[in-house]
């Protein structure tokens, strides 16, 4: 009998000690949960460092004031950022124009879509043994980027000054063989974007990227042309916000893009990079 009374007390103090350890182990699943609940408030973007991550950081306070933290990962690269939004490491990516992430998307099978139009960066000319459109004369050079995007906007611009003519529906896909009229006949060198700024010495004028002509110090101000806010390139090459389709709607994405259209934003953009990157919002 005893030991039946003694078999019932063990009984009772296992089952207290399953009940107990049931209640801590509820107790780790909600600390799980806040933590969850956490990090669920923390938007990370994949960005290029300059100027796209500088104008996302501009925005970590907005966002902070809303109950948000910010995170930029930052990318060299322009493959991984998409990668990373398409894998969910990162909940967005800021460094690309919508007919880059057309191209891209084509031919990943991905899904990824634009949500915002933020910045574009002005394309310009720059002189190199000449220094105006005026003083161009038969067969000088003019390089200009040799990636199909780029190479267009720079025939567009070299077009809006008058030193060709493009046909009439080349547009933004317009390549060397949809120039129409080449009066001062002028040699086109298509070159790698980021090695033009070096190339200036050895040709009458260059088509030179933002990006490219601020790691090379040469000032926006200081370009015989540049791409004009109002124009074709302006519009097309506008960098967008992209994120996964399913996340176009979500929380996250509307705190974000809402951050960034602010009028601080808007005036980081004017006040650090002196016309380089101009707002588009």
């Amino acid at each position: 009998m005893k030991n039946i009374k003694k078999l019932g007390v063990i009984a009772t103090i296992l089952a207290l000690a399953l009940s107990l350890l049931a209640a801590c182990g509820g107790g780790s699943t909600s600390g799980g949960g806040e933590v969850e609940e956490e990090a669920d408030k923390t938007i990370k973007v994949a960005a290029s460092p300059t100027p796209h991550a500088e104008i996302l950081n501009s925005a970590a306070d907005v966002l902070k004031a809303e109950g948000w933290t910010l995170e930029v990962v930052e990318f060299d690269d322009y493959v991984q950022p998409n990668v990373a939004t398409t894998d969910g490491d990162v909940d967005a990516n800021y460094f690309q124009h919508v007919p880059y992430l057309e191209e891209y998307n084509a031919q990943n099978g991905t899904n990824l879509v634009s949500v915002a139009g933020i910045h574009y960066e002005p394309m310009g000319v720059y002189a190199g043994i000449k220094n105006s459109f005026d003083d161009l004369s038969d067969g000088d050079k003019i390089g200009i980027p040799n990636d199909a995007t780029n190479g267009a906007r720079a025939l567009l611009l070299l077009q809006d000054n008058g030193v060709i003519k493009l046909k009439d529906d080349a547009g933004v896909t317009a390549t060397e063989q949809d120039i129409a009229e080449n009066p001062k006949n002028i040699t086109i060198v298509p070159l790698e974007a980021a090695n033009i700024p070096a190339s200036l010495p050895d040709l009458a004028l260059g088509v030179i990227n933002a990006n490219y002509a601020i790691g090379a110090e040469l000032k926006i101000d200081e370009a015989l042309a540049t791409e004009a806010a109002d124009s074709l390139a302006a519009d097309t090459y506008v960098n967008v916000i992209v994120v996964n389709e399913e996340n176009r709607d979500s929380e996250k994405t509307k705190a974000l893009v809402a951050a960034l259209k602010t009028d601080d934003v808007k005036k980081y953009i004017t006040d650090s990079y002196a016309g380089a990157v101009q707002p588009k919002f």
